[in-house]
């Protein structure tokens, strides 16, 4: 408004605008380097593919990374993030890069028995103990996502059965997104990735009429039609409502 009898218009003050957090475009080792302490060298990033398909296994890659001295590695992303041909000609650079790395599986018939978080716990066991026989010992282990289903003290919940036996006994530390900005988590992403792939379009030949090839196990409009005409596989997760 202009007062009455001055002419002179009012100024209003703006407030300053907000700033916008932008993610980097390619994750680093900054989160990992910060925790660098006596004692604490080796890290292994951990992330999970299949955790929401239908069919095939639920698979952990384990990327370790020394935080004193580790270069980044070019190009490589959250797995979901890349084209299928970008993360198989990053997967051998990816284990090169690595100080230690593996992939660890459970099969659909495990995770009808241990429900998912009990097959992720076995999944990521098997993973982290062929690190261990590599000769590899990450001091503490960073993993995607809020809940930690790594560490056999943690319970998932009431269906999920506590495997047995011997397990990751590392400190882990989970982080949101962590395959977004952690380099080390974002690696492992891609060597699961690139595992299970390559076990579902195996698993195609053998069952071509449910597309995994193209679907790899997820629930596509074109595999729950198959699944309704044909019924399930093997390697179909029965105890979830499939349709």
């Amino acid at each position: 408004m202009v007062p009455a009898g001055t002419g002179a218009p009012v100024r209003t003050q703006r407030k300053p605008a907000a700033r916008t957090k932008h993610a980097p475009d390619f994750p680093t080792l900054d989160v990992e380097r910060g925790f660098l302490s006596p004692g604490v060298t080796l890290l292994a990033g951990v992330d999970e593919v299949g955790r929401g398909a239908l069919a095939g296994p639920v698979s952990v890659g384990i990327a370790v990374v020394d935080l004193r001295d580790h270069g980044l590695l070019a190009d490589v992303r959250d797995s979901k993030l890349l084209k299928p041909e970008d993360r198989e000609r990053l997967e051998p650079l990816v284990r090169e890069w690595a100080v230690g790395s593996a992939v660890g599986h459970a099969s659909s018939a495990e995770i009808d028995a241990l429900g998912i978080v009990g097959a992720l716990r076995l999944a990521g066991t098997r993973a982290w103990f062929e690190v261990l026989a590599s000769g590899v010992h990450p001091d503490l282990v960073l993993l995607d996502g809020s809940h930690n289903w790594l560490s056999p003290q943690t319970q998932g919940s009431l269906f999920d059965t506590e495997p047995s036996g011997p397990a990751c006994e590392a400190p882990v530390h989970t982080r949101v997104k962590a395959d977004m900005s952690c380099l080390s988590v974002a690696a492992a992403s891609v060597l699961a990735k690139v595992a299970r792939d390559r076990i579902m379009i195996e698993l195609h030949e053998e069952y071509p009429a449910f597309g995994w090839n193209e679907n790899k196990g997820y629930a596509t409009s074109f595999h729950r039609d198959a699944i309704r005409s044909l019924g399930p596989t093997p390697y179909h997760r029965t105890s979830w409502n499939l349709l």
